[in-house]
């Protein structure tokens, strides 16, 4: 189980043009995950899929969506981040609950490297929201450890998975992203609404990140919001990092936002503040 396609699958993504690639969600409309491909079919490089599961419920693809999703890539372009279920807890002490979470995380890989995603988006979450994450920092990261160990195991190439910031210092997980080589998700939002210093992040994080979040922050503090809301000369300045790289080494700039308005919203600022690092 790699981040590459199977030998016999047809890899959907094609090569990039530019070394930016523009994505959004699968949840734009209000509908399930191929309405909104064919929605947005066109108007963007890369979708990421937002996966759940639960015991109330969830929203995997079967092997025939897959399959369709595919042949819409193929024909769009389209490549795929593809985001592992939110409700996972890798760093639990409870082993369990812990094993269970690598399994969740290991189903979705299985069921979407048909579609060779460009990464996986994994939450190294902590036992509770905020600063510090948890009572038990050994335990916590050794936990974390053992489940990244497991993932790899089954094969998955550590470049594929891109871990990334919350809403605690990312430096409490920056041992792990090294010791296992693995990349970074750079969620611009979470960073802004936590107070963190952004231009600090991309310096220190850069080159491993893969993946950049970016949303905005409304002033009652709610994010996911358009991105008309960022900080003036932000999406420039990470635009121009990423112009400079070379086509082969691509990045995906996924506009987080879940809703037409804060889309279409997003889409407009992309034209007048991203357009020259578009074409």
């Amino acid at each position: 189980m790699t981040g590459k396609p199977c030998p016999s699958i047809e890899s959907p993504a094609p090569v990039p043009v530019r070394p930016l690639r523009l994505g959004t969600t699968s949840y734009i409309v209000p509908d399930d995950i191929l309405p909104n491909l064919r929605h947005l079919s066109g108007r963007v490089d890369d979708v990421e899929l937002v996966l759940f599961e639960s015991d109330e419920s969830s929203n995997l693809p079967s092997p025939g969506d897959v399959a369709e999703m595919g042949r819409l890539a193929r024909e769009a372009g389209l490549s795929y981040t593809v985001h592992l279920p939110l409700d996972t807890r890798t760093g639990c002490a409870d082993e369990a609950e812990r094993a269970e979470s690598v399994a969740k995380c290991l189903r979705v890989v299985q069921l979407t490297t048909p579609l060779a995603p460009f990464a996986w988006i994994m939450h190294l979450h902590g036992d509770r929201r905020g600063e510090p994450p948890t009572d038990e920092p050994a335990r916590w990261l050794r936990q974390h450890r053992r489940s990244l160990q497991e993932l790899l195991r089954a094969g998955i190439e550590p470049s594929a998975i891109c871990i990334e910031t919350l809403d605690y210092d990312f430096e409490r997980v920056a041992g792990l992203v090294n010791d296992f080589d693995l990349a970074v998700c750079l969620d611009l939002g979470h960073l802004l609404v936590n107070g963190r210093d952004v231009a600090a992040h991309l310096d220190r994080w850069f080159s491993r990140a893969r993946v950049f979040h970016v949303h905005g922050v409304r002033p009652d503090g709610t994010d996911h919001a358009h991105i008309g809301y960022l900080p003036d000369g932000l999406l420039e300045d990470l635009a121009q990092r990423i112009a400079a790289l070379p086509v082969a080494d691509a990045r995906v700039v996924t506009l987080e936002v879940f809703g037409e308005d804060d889309f279409e919203r997003s889409m407009e600022v992309v034209q007048e503040r991203m357009a020259p690092w578009l074409r």
